[in-house]
């Protein structure tokens, strides 16, 4: 197959179908979110004085739409730095489930069942698909992280956007109880680990992939 890094409609879309790759490796969040034998708590005292603010449900859950649209965006502007951030992507969310599956945290959340707002009813939707457990490091965190590092090839007014929305989203995984101070910690750090790895892996490619050889 062959690729150019600013070339035809064709090529992009063609590069788009790496995209279905993700799914593909999140088979494995649900096998694994499931209570092991041993689950650990990362909770601090910190995390116990940070309150629980449900309208945040709101950015968490804009997180995969909003995820995929940035993914797309930037294969049509710059189709290498859309292969080293979907690479750390994939990376990541590997590395991740490793974690889960050897070192299983999980979280206390409130109970939001018997409030009548619409706002918890949403908090409760995320809650019962979406059991306590894979944690750390936090993917919500991990792939926010690796889209606001990823998009400053963007004009800056659309990069600070951008960046708001990333820290939006990842605020709102200890706002909604889903993650504590330690799995941001865990995803950021594997994010900007992935991102570099992925950048010179992709840069050693970088004729291959986007010199019009055949792969």
């Amino acid at each position: 197959m062959k690729y150019s890094n600013k070339g035809s409609s064709n090529a992009v879309w063609q590069s788009l179908l790496w995209l279905l790759i993700v799914p593909v490796i999140n088979v494995f969040y649900n096998i694994l979110n499931q209570p092991g034998v041993h689950v650990y708590s990362l909770e601090t005292s910190l995390d116990l004085k940070i309150p629980f603010v449900a309208s945040f449900i709101i950015p968490y859950l804009l997180w995969y739409p909003f995820i995929t649209a940035v993914l797309i965006a930037l294969a049509f502007k710059d189709r290498q730095i859309y292969f080293q951030t979907l690479l750390a992507q994939c990376s990541g969310l590997i590395i991740s489930y490793v974690c889960f599956a050897l070192f299983q945290t999980g979280i206390q959340r409130p109970d939001v069942h018997s409030e009548p707002d619409f706002i918890y009813k949403m908090v409760g939707f995320v809650y019962s698909y979406d059991q306590p457990y894979n944690c750390f490091p936090s993917i919500h965190v991990l792939t926010s992280y690796l889209i606001l590092r990823g998009t400053r090839i963007f004009g800056q007014k659309i990069w600070l956007m951008i960046t708001a929305m990333s820290i939006l989203i990842i605020v709102s995984t200890v706002l909604v109880k889903q993650h504590v101070l330690a799995d941001i910690g865990g995803g950021i750090l594997a994010a900007e680990l992935c991102y570099r790895l992925s950048g010179a892996v992709i840069s050693s490619r970088k004729n291959d992939l986007f010199s019009g050889r055949k792969l």
